[in-house]
């Protein structure tokens, strides 16, 4: 039977087997050949409360079977989808989406991390050129940098950490900072948007005070905990007296798909979306594709085969790659 990972209770991460059920209609199967970690939110759901709990976050598979009302997939073809740590990913059709032919499956799952800050992208007032800051340089706010500075924004990340710093400032981002540049004239009151991807409550509160009139502060870190004593007052007075935008950073503002108005559906609803979750997955798919973020030395894969392990080592920073992808085939491969 194939495996997955599950988190039985707190921090109890262990392989299980399962069983497929059979396809239903609009739906695709097949053999998972890579899944990505997304270490802060897995680490997050293992702190929680309700077990069991069947973890993931993308997942790059091998067709092997097609629903019969399915069109225009074949079987041996790789798709994307946002799938779990299993060894088999079962999808409607509608929700995969088919490998560029130049895109190794690996790399491919990094898609799904791409699509958290592009909905930001997708939805700020900054246009290109304006100056932009990314508070926290963790796997979300490495690619967020360099999908900003593929737009051509001037890109400025902020981290504490000296590795995280290093990592980008070698992928060609130069301007890494161990703090905020509040005293810099040059940033001071000049900065249309600042993405914070750290979860941490003083990076926002200084972000508040370092845009510029109106400008925006987006939350994309998922503020998992309480790291200082600031106040509410705090934070307020920044947000009143700067005229600061303080918003979330949810990806699923956007429509999952986009959908046209068509009156025989009409029923079914229409969003007529010029932008969706699933487009940013097209582009970044294709971004990945022609190399625009430069990944090389950054993506650490681990064959799925001891998850308690592998978490405890993520939990502990044992790994200093920021991407980490789980290699299921050579999971099959060992058996």
């Amino acid at each position: 039977m194939p495996n997955e990972i599950v988190i039985a209770a707190k921090q109890a991460f262990e392989l299980a087997s399962y069983e497929d059920l059979p396809l239903k209609p609009g739906e695709v199967r097949g053999r998972t050949l890579y899944t990505l970690v997304s270490q802060g939110t897995e680490l997050g759901w293992a702190n929680g409360d309700a077990f069991p709990i069947r973890p993931g976050y993308a997942a790059v598979f091998r067709v092997d079977e097609v629903a019969q009302d399915v069109v225009g997939i074949r079987p041996g073809e790789l798709r994307f989808a946002m799938g779990a740590h299993r060894a088999t990913q079962t999808h409607l059709a509608r929700y995969t989406l088919p490998l560029p032919a130049d895109l190794e499956p690996g790399t491919a799952t990094l898609a799904r991390l791409m699509g958290v800050s592009m909905t930001t992208l997708m939805t700020t007032k900054a246009r290109a050129g304006d100056r932009v800051v990314i508070t926290g340089a963790g796997p979300v706010g490495f690619i967020a940098a360099h999908l900003f500075k593929i737009g051509g924004y001037r890109v400025t990340v902020v981290d504490p950490d000296e590795l995280r710093r290093a990592q980008l400032e070698q992928s060609g981002l130069s301007d890494c900072r161990e703090r905020m540049p509040l005293e810099d004239d040059a940033f001071a009151g000049k900065v249309a948007l600042v993405v914070d991807c750290s979860g941490h409550e003083n990076a926002v509160l200084e972000g508040c005070r370092l845009v510029r009139r109106l400008g925006e502060v987006v939350m994309v870190g998922v503020p998992w905990r309480k790291w200082t004593d600031a106040s509410a007052h705090e934070l307020m007075n920044a947000v009143f007296f700067n005229l600061a935008t303080l918003r979330s950073g949810w990806e699923w503002e956007i429509p999952i798909q986009s959908r046209g108005f068509q009156w025989e559906e009409l029923l079914e609803g229409y969003n007529n979306a010029p932008h969706s979750v699933f487009s940013g997955f097209s582009l970044a798919l294709d971004w990945l594709a022609q190399s625009r973020i430069p990944l090389n030395g950054l993506i650490r894969r681990f064959v799925p085969n001891d998850p308690s392990a592998l978490y405890s080592d993520i939990a502990a920073k044992r790994i200093e790659e920021p991407f980490i992808v789980l290699d299921w085939a050579r999971l099959e491969e060992d058996k």
